[in-house]
């Protein structure tokens, strides 16, 4: 499938490649280029993990469940 560039260096990503890749207004695309010299498009991943997830492991191991414990006795 051809088609031409704009001046603005744009170009229209035909229907079918765009179901193909689920494209949809919005949707971000990459290109690479292949190892034999071709340009690949891709639809871009931003799936960001959740607010929970960056979260996870930053606090460090925490206390032992015997610490815990030692800190709700008084000890």
């Amino acid at each position: 499938m051809a088609t031409t560039v704009t001046s603005k260096g744009q170009v229209t990503i035909s229907k079918p490649v765009r179901e193909h890749l689920g494209i949809v207004p919005g949707s971000k695309v990459e290109f690479r280029c292949a190892a034999d010299g071709t340009i690949v498009i891709e639809k871009a991943d931003t799936s960001e993990p959740s607010r929970f997830a960056k979260l996870v492991g930053i606090v460090g191991p925490g206390l032992s469940t015997d610490e815990i414990m030692a800190i709700t006795r008084g000890d």
